[in-house]
């Protein structure tokens, strides 16, 4: 099978299996997923989706997170790790939007990128489900499960994203990311893969290995 047939016969299987490509992380508004984005690093989103729910009561808009304490945000995000860096950088990223882009959250990678602990993961999360644009979210799911798949090499999140975004249609790439993150919890997890019955067995580079 051809590379580009394995690829679409994925996106097919993956829309089959889940006809809902939604975000597991909980926001309403565009700004809430990107710091919902920065707290995931090295959390899960369950837990982050616990710990936003104070966050985002408290504080409502882009503005009150850039007058926000940084200690306070630190106290509300503990439990989501590596809490006293990430309440700077949410902070600052909040004040940077309202300094340099009038309140705006940017619409480009480049811009978003710029913004302080804003990584390429939660720059191209935000491109797809803010701005609808053509997104590539190279989690530790979609690494692992496109390595077994036979659709990269890579383990590099640059370099996976880099070789998805040569095969995956554009008006696709957004909602097969998230496919991905339910498929890699349902089926093809990291360890106690169920290959006897996932969808994709009979076409899985690594199924047909064992």
């Amino acid at each position: 099978m051809k590379k580009s047939e394995l690829v679409s016969t994925i996106i097919q299987r993956l829309e089959q299996t889940y006809p809902d490509a939604l975000c597991s992380l909980v926001y309403e508004k565009p700004h809430e997923l990107m710091i919902a984005g920065r707290l995931s690093a090295q959390c899960t989103d369950a837990r982050v989706n616990i710990v936003t729910r104070e966050l985002f009561a408290k504080y409502r808009s882009i503005e009150d997170f850039a007058n926000a304490d940084v200690d306070d945000v630190a106290k509300i995000v503990k439990p989501c790790g590596l809490y006293k860096t990430k309440a700077k950088s949410i902070v600052g990223m909040c004040r940077q939007i309202v300094q340099d882009y009038g309140g705006e959250i940017p619409d480009t990678i480049e811009e978003l990128t710029k913004l302080e602990g804003i990584g390429r993961k939660t720059a191209n999360l935000v491109m797809g489900d803010v701005f609808h644009k053509p997104a590539v979210v190279c989690d530790t799911h979609c690494i692992r499960i496109c390595g077994r798949l036979g659709l990269t090499k890579n383990k590099d999140p640059q370099k996976v994203e880099t070789d998805l975004r040569n095969i995956l249609p554009p008006d696709k790439s957004s909602d097969f990311c998230h496919r991905m993150v339910l498929f890699g919890r349902e089926f093809c997890k990291a360890r106690g893969e169920r290959c006897a019955d996932c969808p994709l067995g009979d076409i899985c580079k690594s199924c047909k290995k064992q």
